[in-house]
């Protein structure tokens, strides 16, 4: 196979015309040839750090519509299903990715469950980790979320970073506003990574002290703004990742968009390509081709180099998109799942208080941190209510695994003046997750999304819309345009239903992070991420 273009060499720096040489997946040569083709030849994009969970999608329908926008490889973190399923989740997703030409290199998560704050469905501990560390088709220890557990030498989070160094697998960390003598013993402990920086200074800091700054934009936390002015002076030590993206955003974009937006801002083409194609390769040890000799035929051509729109993709020399069309088969596999609760009566969310203020989770629109604020108590015979006038409304988090009273907390900002949303994808062990304008209307959200046993929905008086999630109870068993398309469909009732966030139910989704600072809410209670430990609604 001969394939002609203009060659773009990031590491030497230049575009010349030439000639591809492919064969038996490799590339045999490149020769400069005159042509009179236009279009560019390039390696393809990495996304350094994503949990392909959040597209909702099992890893063989994620291939079909990343391969779309140019993407031929992850650096996967399977964190989601594990935290439902354990090893046996994360078996799954190498399994049926393995089934695809697309490279997805899957890590080992390192936080399962992630705090002892909830209830997970499993637990994957050092032992396991181990375990999981001698096998090749695991590239690297996932994100150290458990930051506290490094800080105060916690001996079962040190076993699990020490596996790693055997292996000689890097640990990918996770550290939103760590700075000053705490990120440096972080950093000490052999943490490599962070997609967490939501400042400049933060992200310079960690940059400075040797780490490497992956600029995160995903569905819900969207940090390319904050960090990109490192980018022309820090190239060698960044990349690009989405961390959680949603299918209808996949279907538009992924890496590709956050490489327009760069060189939109004039940085050098070259520095750009690096971050999105060079760095996660050598970074994680990847067996990706970047357009070298003797390379797997792992290339890409875009018809220019500032919307870099697709037009053909090439994996291991197979051509897996072809101007609109996907070469890649349909999977067959099993669904698994972990879903274990019933039914909910209304009597279950109310909130017996006499309190005159209470704690309120602030959602920040596109960022995973939250803020804690002070508000007036609304109740109404003796119960905790919404309040939609002050947008201040309950929230709960269920037990998916097991029939536990629910918690409740109150939250800000999600805008609801009728009905509710639900989602059994709540990161991190994924209990259901609902807010809603009433009690009636959060019971009548959850029950929804239990019958299905995992899924996400919004109801309101008129109508109530379900797209149910079988695998897990967090990603569906179907393709990536009609889960997108039913995704688009769901986000659009929530914000016909007042929610004024850009993507509320990956918002939702986040609530319960409690790894992630200040106010969250797991399924045992109200919790300050600040101080790492419970807190109370009421204030008296």
């Amino acid at each position: 196979m001969k394939i002609q273009g203009q060659i773009v060499d990031i590491q030497n720096e230049r575009i010349y015309k030439g000639e591809i040489t492919v064969i038996n997946g490799r590339i045999e040569s490149i020769v400069e040839k005159d042509h009179n083709v236009n279009h560019y030849i390039l390696p393809g994009f990495v996304d350094a750090h994503i949990h392909i969970e959040s597209s909702m999608l099992v890893p063989s329908e994620f291939a079909k519509l990343a391969v779309t926008h140019g993407t031929i490889a992850t650096v996967s973190d399977p964190h989601e299903i594990a935290n439902v399923l354990g090893v046996k989740g994360v078996e799954f997703m190498i399994e049926n990715g393995k089934q695809t030409p697309f490279k997805f290199n899957f890590g080992a998560p390192s936080c399962v469950p992630a705090t002892n704050f909830e209830s997970a469905g499993a637990v994957i501990d050092s032992e396991d980790i181990k375990t999981l560390m001698a096998n090749p088709d695991i590239k690297y220890l996932a994100e150290m979320m458990n930051y506290p557990g490094v800080l105060f030498d916690d001996s079962e989070v040190l076993k699990k970073i020490a596996w790693a160094k055997h292996y000689n697998k890097p640990v990918d960390g996770h550290a939103p506003g760590l700075r000053g003598d705490e990120v440096s013993k972080y950093i000490a402990a052999g943490i490599s990574t962070d997609h967490e920086c939501f400042t400049y200074e933060e992200a310079l800091e960690k940059l400075q002290k040797g780490m490497k700054v992956i600029i995160r934009e995903g569905s819900a936390a969207k940090n390319f703004e904050a960090l990109i002015d490192l980018l022309p002076e820090h190239f060698e030590n960044m990349m690009f990742c989405s961390d959680d993206k949603h299918p209808d955003d996949l279907i538009v974009s992924h890496i590709n968009a956050l490489c327009a937006r760069a060189v939109a801002k004039h940085i050098d083409i070259f520095k750009v390509l690096q971050a999105a194609c060079i760095n996660p390769v050598k970074h994680y040890n990847l067996d990706v081709g970047l357009l070298n000799v003797g390379d797997t035929a792992d290339f890409i051509l875009v018809d220019n180099l500032k919307a870099f729109k697709t037009l053909q993709t090439y994996i291991n020399g197979e051509l897996v998109y072809d101007f609109g069309k996907v070469n890649i088969k349909d999977v067959t596999f099993k669904n698994l799942n972990n879903f274990n609760c019933e039914s909910k009566q209304v009597e279950d969310f109310r909130y017996e208080s006499s309190a005159k203020k209470i704690r309120v989770i602030e959602c920040v629109d596109g960022e995973l941190v939250t803020n804690e604020i002070i508000a007036d108590a609304l109740i109404e015979n003796g119960n905790l209510i919404s309040n939609t006038e002050t947008d201040v409304l309950k929230i709960t988090v269920v037990n998916r695994y097991n029939n536990t009273k629910p918690a409740i907390a109150f939250i800000k900002n999600f805008g609801l003046k009728e009905g509710a949303i639900a989602s059994s994808v709540g990161h991190d062990s994924h209990n259901i997750i609902a807010v809603g304008v009433s009690d009636d209307a959060i019971c009548k959200a959850v029950n929804a999304i239990i019958k299905v046993k995992g899924g996400i929905c919004a109801v309101n008086t008129s109508e109530e819309k379900t797209v149910a999630l079988p695998v897990a109870g967090i990603m569906s068993d179907h393709d990536g345009e009609t889960i997108g398309k039913q995704y688009a469909e769901l986000d659009k009732m929530a914000k016909q239903m007042g929610s004024t966030l850009h993507a509320p139910y990956m918002s939702l989704s986040f609530m319960a992070l409690l790894v992630i600072p200040t106010l969250k809410l797991s399924d045992k209670g109200l919790f300050d991420g600040g101080v790492f430990k419970f807190t109370s609604l009421e204030l008296n």
